[in-house]
């Protein structure tokens, strides 16, 4: 029989497929997991039980979460739901607005911020401008296109046919308008035309061929003329898809009837999309044509404009961006997702975004070497992890981007781009996520919970979720407050250690003991599992295995419940050289050695597996296993 020994060091590849089981010659297979959950993987290759979370407050629906950074030092959580939008700072409720969203259109919500000010677009409502005054007073409000004596200057487009002819019934005031094919309908009343150059306004809608319309610029005749264009957008033709800021220019990217257009303001007249001559400040308008379907779903200001379509991935160029210095270049041919906003994110210097196809998570990176631009597939060996995502967002601090699927469970991938780190995990909590945004250096979520959407706050310092904690001094064995978690049983760590489970009724709950300090909240377990040891195939081609002893390394760690062959047990934390059992608190940092016995004969199957959902931390640095392997 041969001895070996088997030691991991890391999980930096996170938690991959079973499909690697028979690839031991793999990188990933070292370092990777056949299971991480509920668990953070630490830069140094160690994972950690995940943050819990913390109730904010409950929400009035279904609906996402965008984070608005109002200078350096404030930064509010926006909740948008049906037809409103809560705005909360330091997890307190600051404002209600009203908003022309419902509850169906959210998930196509777009915006981008500059200074004070959110954009919000979508294409079926008009865009909106949420504004925050230094009182602290916050609005609403339609966009206001820049305007010279009357004449707006925002995008235009013909959209009936080149050949189709306008006549004009006269020259100013009240005049008709006459089609010579059905071009109009009764919502055009209140949007305005360009004929020759000449604005005029939709007062009365007649009939498909007729209307009435004000004068705004006195007409040049009533011939019969083909130069005439209508707003861009109106709610005939639907509003602008996507919108971002580029070297000083407010950028529009698609509509609902123009999906492959792009609209640059004037350089620093951010409303302003008046074409004038092509001189180097004024507007750029142009569409994406090419031998596929080229949808906009989203643009994105990195080194480059990057504008990210329903079947590929594009650059604009120009330095600085004009209209005689503007290039358009298709760089992939990935695909973005649609029926839904993803927005990308940016990781140093690469744009993170949601493949067509809802199981890739791409790495859009402008290489030197090409002079292009390359999209990684970042999920290659963990595809199972990020089924279906619906929102994702990037936490600087944690150096993690956390995406939400379509089933409500939450991925986060470890990314250290410089260290070639990039280590999915899968998160579980007892509801379905719904949204996810990063504000400040706060992570957020929206869960429904029981038939109720709750906000929450991932907190280090927490091991519940939907957690409240509390001081009492005297210690008392009544805690209220909980009416979020009415009717469900709740897990307890008072004054350190873990209570009996209880019931909250009426919003409170009644400990065994009284304590001076809680946290309450519900449980979740975490698991880490690893890949079988590659080295017993290259022994000889064994066919039995038997761990001896395993030595779990741990850092800060009060509990560690472990199945090393006999199922899962309670493991007491005693380091080598002591006779006695540390208890939690204090935490225990050092090696915690475990006997194992029983051979195996399924080299598909982990070695070990921790599982525990004892709401307490939990530190696994590495482990060092003896192996007895049966040639």
């Amino acid at each position: 029989m041969t001895r070996i020994r088997e030691t991991k060091t890391t999980f930096t590849a996170g938690e991959v497929s079973r499909d690697l089981l028979g690839r031991g010659d793999l990188r990933a297979y070292e370092n990777g997991a056949l299971a991480l959950r509920n668990v953070f993987i630490q830069p140094t290759g160690g994972v950690r039980r995940r943050a819990g979370l913390g109730y904010v407050d409950t929400a009035e629906g279904d609906g996402r979460l965008i984070a608005f950074e109002f200078n350096t030092e404030q930064t509010y959580l926006l909740v948008v739901t049906n037809l409103r939008i809560d705005v909360y700072t330091d997890g307190t409720k600051e404002a209600t607005i009203a908003a022309p969203w419902s509850e169906a259109q959210i998930p196509q919500l777009v915006w981008t911020q500059s200074a004070d000010t959110l954009l919000l677009v979508h294409p079926d409502v008009p865009p909106r401008k949420l504004t925050r005054s230094g009182a602290g007073a916050w609005s609403l409000s339609d966009w206001a296109w820049f305007a010279d004596a009357n004449v707006i200057r925002q995008p235009y487009f013909k959209f009936a046919g080149s050949a189709v002819t306008l006549t004009p019934g006269g020259t100013s005031g009240s005049v008709s308008l006459t089609a010579s094919e059905d071009v109009f309908a009764p919502g055009h009343e209140g949007t305005r035309l360009r004929v020759q150059g000449k604005e005029v306004e939709i007062v009365d809608y007649d009939s498909p061929t007729v209307v009435t319309a004000s004068v705004i610029e006195t007409l040049s005749d009533t011939n019969p003329t083909i130069d005439w264009a209508e707003q861009a957008f109106s709610p005939v033709r639907g509003y602008p898809v996507s919108v971002a800021f580029h070297q000083d220019r407010l950028v529009l990217g698609g509509s609902r009837d123009l999906p492959n257009r792009l609209w640059f303001s004037k350089s620093g007249d951010l409303f302003n999309f008046d074409l004038g001559e092509g001189l180097d400040d004024e507007a750029i308008e142009f569409a994406i044509l090419s031998d596929q379907v080229n949808a906009i779903r989203g643009i994105f200001s990195g080194r480059h404009l990057q504008v990210f379509t329903s079947g590929a991935e594009w650059m604009v160029t120009g330095n600085p961006l004009t209209p005689t210095s503007v290039q358009l270049n298709r760089q992939t041919r990935v695909g973005s997702v649609i029926g839904r906003y993803i927005p990308p994110v940016n990781v140093d210097g690469a744009t993170l975004f949601v493949a067509r196809n809802r199981q890739e998570i791409r790495e859009f990176l402008y290489t030197d070497i090409e002079q292009a631009y390359q999209a990684t597939d970042l999920a290659l060996l963990s595809r199972h992890v990020i089924e279906k995502p619906v929102d994702q967002d990037f936490d600087q601090k944690r150096r993690l981007l956390f995406l939400v699927r379509e089933d409500g469970k939450l991925a986060t991938l470890t990314i250290f781009r410089a260290e070639q780190v990039a280590a999915w995990t899968l998160h579980e909590t007892q509801g379905t996520v719904k949204s996810v945004a990063v504000a400040g250096e706060e992570v957020y979520l929206l869960i429904l919970r029981n038939g109720d959407y709750v906000i929450e706050i991932f907190d280090d310092a927490l091991n519940l979720d939907s957690a409240l904690t509390g001081t009492a001094d005297p210690a008392t064995a009544t805690w209220s407050g909980l009416s979020h978690l009415e009717g469900r049983t709740v897990s307890i760590v008072a004054d350190g250690e873990v209570q009996a489970d209880q019931t909250v009724t009426g919003g409170a709950v009644t400990l065994d003991a009284a304590a001076s300090e809680v946290e309450i909240g519900l449980s979740y377990a975490h698991i880490v599992e690893p890949l079988p040891p590659s080295e017993i195939g290259a022994a000889g081609g064994a066919r039995k295995v038997r761990m001896i002893e395993a030595v779990f390394r741990v850092q800060d760690t009060a509990a560690l419940r472990l199945d090393v062959g006999r199922g899962l047990r309670d493991i007491a934390l005693k380091q080598f050289g002591e006779d006695e059992v540390l208890a939690a608190p204090p935490l225990v940092s050092g090696d915690i050695r475990v006997r194992a016995f029983g051979w195996r004969e399924d080299g598909t199957k982990p070695l070990w597996r921790i599982e525990q959902d004892t709401p307490l931390p939990f530190t696994l640095l590495s482990v060092s296993a003896e192996l007895k392997v049966n040639d």
